[in-house]
């Protein structure tokens, strides 16, 4: 079994993101990138799949720029056999990055598709379902549990109230939730040997695809700071102000 994994880079989620003067984008200047935090739980995941002797074989691919390549060497050092970049300096949206992972798909043919249920930097969560609905191929989001029988995968995934469990019949696609999440660590020798891991490097122009935007980021902005609450006197001034401006507590006629 053949298993793809797409990867995103972005910011570290260890680093306070900032606007830049204009507040057109964010400040990336010196700003330490990585995996995006959901596809490096697939990674896990699919690796994981890989150790159990259920698949064969784990291809990571990004859709970006030519810097990239640094977090697919990660990739490669946390388990993964080979990657693919394909390169662009244009900003993509979900639908532009769906299409270009269908002509990975069409070439590469994986049983399985593991991607990370959103990007941190975009909380679109629309990649997976779009990518599924242009290969008509059958999706789970949400994952926490991934089982693979001989011509299917049963996907425990999380909803509102309980657990839910699926069979899809492979190929399929299927988006990891933080419950699948067992932190991986690339040790020095991983890392010298993801070096001499084969990784490809396709442009975007050269697979006659459609990437131009439909959307345009008008601006970015800082949430609100918090500010400190009020100081009340007395039990008698709070009860009052959470009765009338908060309206939180309620007459009640006996």
């Amino acid at each position: 079994m053949k298993i793809l994994v797409p990867i995103k880079r972005v910011v570290d989620y260890n680093v306070k993101v900032r606007p830049l003067s204009d507040n057109s984008n964010v400040d990336l200047t010196n700003v330490k990138m990585a995996v995006n935090p959901f596809c490096e739980i697939a990674l896990e995941e699919a690796v994981r799949l890989k150790e159990s002797g259920k698949a064969s074989e784990v291809i990571a691919v990004s859709v970006g720029k030519s810097e990239s390549q640094e977090q697919l060497r990660t990739a490669l050092a946390l388990g993964a056999d080979r990657a693919t970049l394909i390169e662009t300096d244009s900003l993509l949206e979900p639908l532009a990055i769906a299409k270009v992972l269908q002509k990975v798909v069409n070439d590469e043919k994986p049983d399985l598709i593991i991607l990370g249920k959103q990007a941190i930097d975009g909380d679109n969560n629309q990649t997976g379902q779009m990518l599924g609905a242009l290969l008509d191929y059958p999706q789970a989001t949400n994952a926490s549990e991934v089982v693979i029988d001989e011509s299917s995968v049963k996907v425990t995934r999380e909803i509102d109230g309980g657990l839910q469990t699926l069979e899809l019949t492979i190929p399929a696609i299927v988006t990891t939730d933080l419950r699948l999440n067992e932190p991986r660590y690339a040790s020095l020798p991983n890392i010298m040997k993801a070096k001499k891991k084969e990784l490809n490097v396709i442009s975007a122009s050269e697979m006659d695809i459609d990437i131009d935007s439909r959307t345009e980021l008008l601006s970015v902005e800082l949430p609100p700071s918090r500010e400190a609450g009020i100081v009340v006197e007395s039990v008698d001034e709070l009860v009052d102000k959470l009765r009338n401006e908060a309206k939180v507590i309620q007459w009640v006629y006996w």
